[in-house]
């Protein structure tokens, strides 16, 4: 299978041989991707085999479908009787019409793998995990710092840890009072 882009280049290199063009000049040599997918919106080339994520994968049938049509544009034929012509079309008879070297039509690589889904709806529920238990809950103490800043102390502190807490913290309120950050220091609304 090919991406878009490979399956082009391998279009390309199909229709070097024995590919005059379409005679009006109006119909490009080569499909660009826009016109590979319009192609396919319309029927005139099958929809890509398969998807790897968002990438369309082609195939041997998409380059014979892609080379039959430049080959037939390039005698003048309309798409609309191309469309016609070619629908349903056996892998055989848009060989005969695309005449594309077998090099080209060899992928080199095996085919992926289809991933096949999972049945989630078919499999018993697995059984739910316990949720953690919840964080003990533990008391918090405010201690007034000035200005209206409160620290809050897990634990009772006492009249000593309190003058410490407060010595500790006097780098920390000159700080928020040069800022404004403080109750005294600002209006309130």
């Amino acid at each position: 299978m090919w991406t878009l882009d490979e399956l082009l280049d391998r279009v390309s290199a199909a229709l070097t041989a024995e590919y005059s063009g379409a005679p009006n000049g109006r119909v490009r040599d080569v499909p660009d991707k826009r016109a590979v997918r319009w192609y396919a919106t319309t029927g005139l080339v099958d929809r890509p085999s398969a998807m790897r994520g968002r990438t369309a994968l082609y195939e041997k049938r998409h380059l014979l479908q892609l080379v039959a049509v430049k080959r037939l544009q390039s005698e003048g034929r309309a798409l609309a009787d191309i469309q016609a012509e070619l629908a349903g079309a056996t892998d055989q008879t848009l060989a005969v019409i695309a005449r594309v070297p077998d090099s080209l039509l060899e992928s080199g690589d095996p085919p992926p793998q289809e991933s096949v889904r999972p049945r989630f709806w078919a499999e018993p529920a697995a059984a739910p995990v316990a949720a953690p238990p919840p964080a003990k809950a533990v008391p918090l103490n405010g201690v007034a710092l000035g200005g209206g800043a409160v620290l809050l102390v897990p634990g009772a502190p006492t009249a000593a840890d309190t003058a410490d807490i407060a010595a500790a913290a006097r780098p920390l309120l000159d700080l928020l009072a040069a800022r404004g950050l403080l109750t005294n220091e600002r209006e309130l609304p």
